[in-house]
């Protein structure tokens, strides 16, 4: 068959050629036979023609098909045509017919050519498309595409080809676009009418087309479909074309972190890479969620050796098997351990001689550590990390990341109070620390990670809900986990020691927003999955800050890294805390918060009953 067909457009080719060469004859005597030049023109014609076949040959006519006929195979075209008219004036110089060829001819030939040749091959394509694919007027589900650049040329150029969508309109905010067509569609107008055009065209569907647009505007446009009751696709990453790896027209349901309208991070790669490159580094906690993206991305920077740190045995498991599979050339050493325990940690340094730290491990789920764990989350969050930094310090380790939390500024539960602690312990390591340099880098809520509201709501929805939200004005902000280890590592080139590095976590959302927008993007409304408040758990703000009231902050290199000015700790705070952090005694809740309230100041408990007061270096007495 495509033997067939490659026969059937050469002799058309041909065809066209003769064609050209009777038609510019003609058009020269204004379609009056000249008996005369019947010699000239069938001479010319057997000259022409194997001339004309081999020269398409040349070009690559037949590389090409019809159907998808575009600029280069035109130019293909061109070439063929240019190489006829030389062809031309080669048998003029050869044989010097008599009557000579006339002058015009070198203008009526091509010309004709290129209107056969080429309009054939146009002609061919809108019939190809109008008989297989209906012209995209009566098949497939209308949709409307978002942007009208490049990428949405691409995607409506695609979507031709197919029997599944039909685009109705484009919408884009550049005004000078309006009244325009891509691909045989009209832009339509601006991005907020998208409500109004999809009713209008009876449209379900709508697909972003802006991946170079900010995530603010990818964000808004997204909204609107959502709100219009438009299910929302996307395109698939830029980067993702390019590389070939998929085609515009793989689109793909739009995903909450596209709502949240975070810009794309970037780090200085070079420093980062000085930093890490042939060191070896510790992740404690390296099999959570933000451990384990800290050392894929620590993987990246070929370190020496990475040691991951961590006393879950299935965590640990975890992510050595992706170390193993996915960078098979990193020296990866798993150990189980806790770092509360000095002598273990003591065996490890010992072993490997670590030049970096990053401290990951620490208890985090707020509500259950204000009941019953708060001297759990004490002993893990601040005496881990005062082991663990000691140690460091003991071995004269050249750097300390501490991961903390927007939940250490101004904290109002037990979790937040123990990383503002555990900051302070940093601090005060860091006055007398020699060698070893402390940083710390705070950020809000990671999206994905463990225990986190986007995971427990796509399990409520498959299940048909309800979608519990705590209170409908409680917000936070959200970062992907992998911009979150990113500014992690960013925050650790940039430090010069005793740095409080805050990120820029955007906008806050509002968290009953939140759950309306992923109950839409699953397909249904808040007839089929309603939402539930279930009101404040113990220890839960109805909004966070990355900075206390008195901290000041300065700018860094980096747009979304600030260092904070946090106060000093008090002289002598060590000596004053270790004594309360080491007793074996188990401590109450209460006592535990009650005595967090004297060491963070910011941090003012709800006690189920007033009890005790820190007094004479970490005892404690009944109020």
């Amino acid at each position: 068959m495509v033997i067939n067909r490659s026969f059937l457009v050469f002799a058309f080719d041909l065809a066209c050629a003769f064609a050209a060469w009777l038609g510019g004859f003609l058009l020269r005597f204004n379609f009056s036979w000249q008996p005369e030049y019947a010699t000239t023109f069938w001479l010319g014609a057997l000259w022409l023609l194997p001339v004309h076949a081999l020269l398409c040959r040349w070009a690559g006519l037949y590389r090409g098909l019809w159907v998808f006929a575009s600029l280069p195979d035109m130019k293909r075209l061109l070439r063929a045509i240019g190489g006829s008219v030389l062809g031309l004036a080669v048998f003029v110089v050869l044989f010097s017919p008599d009557p000579a060829v006339p002058r015009s001819m070198f203008a009526l030939y091509p010309m004709s050519l290129i209107m056969l040749m080429g309009g054939g091959r146009v002609i061919y394509r809108l019939w190809k498309e109008g008989h297989l694919h209906g012209n995209l007027m009566d098949e497939g589900r209308p949709v409307v595409v978002i942007g009208a650049g490049r990428t949405a040329a691409m995607l409506v150029r695609e979507l031709s080809q197919s029997r599944s969508w039909r685009v109705v309109a484009l919408l884009d905010d550049d005004h000078v676009k309006w009244g325009r067509d891509i691909g045989g569609c009209r832009v339509l107008g601006p991005v907020s009418g998208l409500p109004e055009v999809a009713k209008n065209h009876r449209a379900r569907h709508a697909i972003l087309a802006i991946p170079s647009a900010s995530g603010e505007a990818r964000r808004v446009a997204a909204e609107l479909a959502i709100q219009g009751g438009v299910e929302v696709l996307t395109v698939p990453r830029v980067e993702d074309v390019m590389a070939g790896l998929v085609t515009v027209s793989h689109v793909r349901r739009v995903e909450i972190e596209d709502l949240l309208g975070r810009e794309p991070v970037w780090i200085d790669t070079p420093h980062v890479q000085a930093l890490l490159q042939e060191k070896v580094v510790v992740v404690t906690g390296a099999g959570g969620s933000i451990g384990s993206e800290l050392c894929q991305q620590l993987a990246r920077f070929q370190p020496a050796r990475l040691i991951l740190l961590e006393q879950s045995e299935y965590a640990l498991y975890s992510i050595e098997q992706w170390c193993r599979e996915h960078r098979p050339g990193l020296a990866v050493v798993p150990v189980l351990g806790d770092v509360k325990d000095r002598e273990r940690l003591r065996e490890i340094f010992r072993q490997y001689r670590p030049q970096i730290v990053f401290h990951a491990a620490a208890y985090k789920h707020v509500p259950m550590l204000e009941a019953d764990n708060a001297w759990q989350a004490v002993r893990n969050n601040v005496l881990g990390t005062y082991v663990l930094a000691s140690v460091a310090c003991e071995f004269e380790i050249e750097r300390f990341v501490l991961i903390s939390t927007d939940k250490a500024v101004n904290p109002a539960n037990v979790m937040g109070a123990t990383k503002r602690l555990a900051e302070m312990v940093c601090q005060a390591m860091h006055a007398g620390a020699g060698r070893t340099q402390f940083e710390m880098v705070r950020f809000g809520n990671v999206l994905g990670s463990t225990g986190s509201v986007i995971p427990r709501f796509q399990e409520q929805i498959a299940h048909g809900g309800p979608v519990t939200v705590t209170h409908p004005e409680i917000t936070r902000s959200f970062m992907s986990i992998s911009e979150a280890a990113q500014l992690v590592l960013q925050a650790a080139t940039m430090g010069e020691g005793g740095e409080i590095f805050v990120m820029e976590m955007g906008e806050p959302v509002r968290i009953a927003d939140l759950a309306r927008n992923m109950i839409r993007l699953s397909g249904c409304t808040e007839d089929d999955i309603r939402i539930e408040y279930t009101g404040l758990r113990p220890g839960e703000k109805l909004y966070e800050e990355l900075l206390a009231d008195e901290e000041q902050t300065r700018k860094t290199p980096h747009p979304k890294l600030r260092v904070a000015r946090a106060r000093e700790t008090p002289p002598n705070f060590l000596e004053t805390v270790l004594p309360w952090l080491m007793q074996t005694r188990l401590l109450s809740d209460d006592e535990v918060k009650t005595a967090l309230s004297q060491w963070v100041e910011e941090y003012q408990p709800l006690l189920r009953r007033p009890l005790l007061t820190v007094v004479d270096g970490g005892a404690a007495r009944r109020a």
